[in-house]
């Protein structure tokens, strides 16, 4: 029997992570494992005056996620997270420096190896105006009066650390031009585009625990390779899937991408070592 995944979203303040983890649950019929923001007693303090209240309230949160983090230990059922444990880091590097970074370094190191790392990140993206417009909207009391420059260090922050990322599957979707809130056809394309980059996730996680079963040989084989292009094909055309459910016209930036993506995919499985040549279209009908 599969092992229930685990999915973790991931990005900025304002981006809609909670929002879309909420939206997901039913869909997925998953358990929810939601950041608690509000239990941090120098969040306020800390957007008020970030250097005197740094430290405090960079352990509070490392502490508190890390004992969160634990229920996934224990979880049998599917889990979608509004956060990952990585994110603490990112923010401490923000906010500490000197003495205090090193102590949280330390700290940090000790707990993050009894972490369990998500089948798949999904990174949302966001410019700094739709940031800012979404924190206005929702209208947290301790966010009233958010500093644009700190948001946008935050931002940065995010971008450099996804660029570089390899711990786990990663799925990045920009937002900008998405209101999977208010609108169906937005959430059924990011539904989409998750559930087949945690297909993919799956396969990938069974090959690399092993020679394949549809292989039956080593991993520099051509068939391996030819079995990563159609992991590649199946996530391109999931994102053809994804863009039609969000519009059915096929006019959208998003399908024309995934076309152009499956093609590629194709062109490359059809070139790949021993492939045999495909069947002349004549005798295909």
């Amino acid at each position: 029997m599969p092992r229930p995944f685990y999915l973790a979203i991931e990005g900025v303040i304002g981006v809609g992570k909670t929002a879309l983890a909420r939206l997901l649950q039913p869909r997925f019929q998953a358990d929810l494992l939601l950041e608690v923001f509000e239990e941090n007693p120098f969040l306020s303090d800390f957007y008020a005056d970030r250097q005197r209240y740094a430290f405090q309230t960079q352990i509070f949160f490392l502490l508190s996620r890390y004992r969160q983090q634990q229920e996934v230990r224990r979880n049998d059922r599917p889990l979608i997270a509004d956060y990952t444990f990585a994110k603490d880091r990112l923010f401490a590097h923000l906010n500490l420096q000197g003495d205090e970074l090193a102590t949280y370094e330390r700290l940090h190191q000790a707990l993050a190896e009894k972490v369990i790392l998500p089948d798949l990140v999904v990174y949302l993206q966001a410019s700094l105006d739709v940031l800012m417009a979404r924190i206005a909207t929702r209208d947290r009391p301790y966010e009233r009066g958010m500093d644009p420059a700190y948001i946008e260090s935050l931002r940065q922050a995010y971008e450099r650390h996804f660029a570089s990322y390899d711990a786990t599957p990663l799925l990045v979707i920009n937002t900008d031009g998405l209101d999977f809130v208010r609108n169906p056809q937005d959430l059924a394309y990011i539904e989409g585009r998750i559930r087949t980059a945690l297909s993919a996730a799956e396969v990938r996680a069974r090959l690399a625990e092993g020679p394949t079963e549809v292989a039956g040989t080593p991993s520099s084989s051509p068939q391996r390779t030819l079995v990563a292009e159609f992991l590649a094909l199946t996530e391109a055309v999931g994102a053809l899937g994804a863009a039609l459910s969000a519009d059915p016209t096929g006019s959208s930036p998003d399908f024309r991408r995934a076309l152009m993506l499956s093609r590629r995919c194709l062109d490359r499985m059809e070139s790949a070592p021993g492939v045999i040549s495909p069947m002349p279209e004549e005798e295909i009908r």
